[in-house]
């Protein structure tokens, strides 16, 4: 069951360390459940004080119900950086209620204070959910225009 939330007085900042054991539970339903608390800190710890990157949580109340990370790349090819949304999930009890879209338009926000002139979004084909949210705040399936392609590095 979700509970009510006003987003008018959603509160969007920056990540703290003490917001790390609800980083952690929201990690856990982003499909990634063996992160643990240690090891979000630590990476909460790499993206804190930095211009490049920004981790964003969506407050309401005491209850962090939402988080989004952005990396901020620079092009090489022309002027300019673009922005990649690498994480962003709501808890699950309070989807659908506008935390998404406030979350991911402070981060379009941040984006835009940063320089960048683009915001990239990658996405699973299985979250299908997801890519339906995406394309009603604006954002454009271009897999038919750009490949992306992925290595796994070993040491």
């Amino acid at each position: 069951m979700g509970f009510v939330i006003d987003t008018s007085t959603l509160d969007i900042r920056p990540a703290e360390p003490a917001d790390v054991p609800a980083l952690t539970r929201l990690t856990h339903e982003l499909g990634y459940p063996s992160s643990t608390e240690d090891e979000v800190t630590g990476r909460l710890t790499t993206w804190t004080g930095r211009d490049d990157l920004l981790v964003l949580v969506a407050a309401s109340g005491e209850q962090v119900v939402g988080v989004a990370a952005l990396a901020v790349i620079p092009y090489f090819e022309r002027p300019g950086s673009w922005g990649r949304v690498v994480a962003l999930v709501v808890d699950a009890r309070t989807r659908g209620l506008g935390v998404g879209r406030t979350l991911l338009a402070a981060t379009e926000q941040a984006a835009l204070a940063r320089g960048c002139t683009n915001m990239e979004i990658s996405s699973a084909r299985r979250r299908v959910d997801a890519h339906a949210f995406y394309r009603s705040v604006g954002y454009v399936d271009r897999c038919d225009y750009s490949a992306k392609f992925f290595k796994e590095l070993t040491t």
